[in-house]
C-alpha cells in the first residue's frame, strides 16, 4: 500500500515524500482540483484492483 500511496505522490501530485521535513516550504504544497481529482481516483483504482 505504502508503494502505491508513495507513487501516486510522486507522479500525480509531484511531490517528492510524505515524510514530515519540519519546515512549511517544504511541508505544504498548492495542488490544483484536476491533481487532487486525478489523484484521488487512483487510489480508488488501486483499492479496487487490490480486491479482486
Amino acid at each position: 500500500m505504502n508503494k502505491t500511496i508513495d507513487r501516486i505522490a510522486r507522479d500525480i501530485l509531484d511531490l517528492e515524500t510524505l515524510e514530515e521535513r519540519g519546515s512549511d516550504s517544504l511541508d505544504f504544497h498548492d495542488i490544483s482540483v484536476w491533481q487532487l481529482k486525478k489523484a484521488l481516483e487512483a487510489a480508488y483504482d488501486a483499492g479496487r484492483k487490490a480486491t479482486r
